[in-house]
């Protein structure tokens, strides 16, 4: 059987990476962070958090880029919040918003209600004038349950879009055969998924460029730009501004990229192989 990369038109011991940019739309930084890293950077793609206070600001600035949607039922921090574009008590909890953590998500949430916000969200983003590349979930919300993964799919199966997955040993964790379910609907992935904890990702993308294996490889990172409003509620912001200098003006890691033999993707190439599979 073909491997991924034979099937995009690649050789099957070449090593493309896809550098997508989580968290378009959730802050005016991460929107100028997002475009430069992709216009300028090394970034590839990026997905948009659709209910976010700053994602109509985002399509503002669209300009036919590679960018997904981040499907979003999650508002983690602290003392900014953002909801559901829906009607959808299940999703809020008692401060106004989404749920911070997955669990308060995985107990409370009505199926029917998660459905219908995705596809809300996807719809809205269409709406704006995106031209949808993928889908993934905000901090993996919908892959680690069944019941929420069946949501997922089913967004990338009526939208005829490709879609970021973890790894075999997510799939021991989860207890369930997510890859394989999605290869059973047609749904193109990328052969590996880089994951890390923390925001901030300088140590895992200068390793994946020493150790990238043959096969589509995605990594994600936050870039954003150096403001007032950045430090205000994210703790982490230092690593977003670094991700953001990371693929933008470190001359390092671009030379280590062309060095390696390493091919940068979008996710574009996969959605229209997957199309085309259909």
């Amino acid at each position: 059987m073909a491997t991924l990369a034979e099937r995009l038109g690649y050789a099957a011991d070449d090593r493309l990476l896809i550098v997508n940019c989580d968290d378009l739309g959730s802050s005016h930084a991460a929107n100028v962070g997002c475009y430069e890293a992709l216009r300028d950077g090394l970034a590839t793609s990026a997905t948009l958090m659709v209910p976010c206070p700053w994602s109509r600001e985002a399509a503002a600035r669209y300009r036919g880029e590679d960018v997904g949607v981040h499907l979003t039922l999650n508002a983690e921090w602290d003392l900014y919040r953002w909801g559901p574009i829906t009607t959808s008590p299940s999703l809020l909890d008692g401060d106004g918003g989404f749920p911070r953590t997955l669990e308060d998500l995985w107990d409370h949430a009505d199926m029917d209600e998660v459905r219908r916000e995705l596809r809300a969200q996807v719809e809205r983003a269409i709406l704006w004038g995106f031209d949808i590349s993928h889908l993934d979930c905000h901090m993996g919300s919908l892959q680690l349950r069944p019941e929420f993964f069946d949501a997922y799919l089913e967004m990338a199966v009526e939208f005829a879009l490709p879609m970021r997955l973890s790894g075999p040993s997510t799939e021991r964790y989860a207890g369930f055969p997510f890859r394989s379910l999605a290869v059973d609907e047609g749904i193109v992935f990328p052969d590996n998924l880089v994951s890390y904890i923390t925001v901030g990702a300088r140590e895992p993308f200068e390793r994946v460029v020493r150790d990238l294996r043959p096969g589509v490889t995605e990594i994600y990172i936050h870039p954003a730009v150096d403001t007032p409003e950045l430090r205000a509620f994210a703790p982490d912001w230092e690593g977003r501004v670094d991700d953001h200098a990371l693929v933008t003006t470190d001359d390092t890691l671009r030379a280590a990229v062309a060095d390696a033999g390493i091919e940068l993707i979008g996710y574009l190439p996969l959605r229209e192989l997957q199309r085309a599979g259909r």
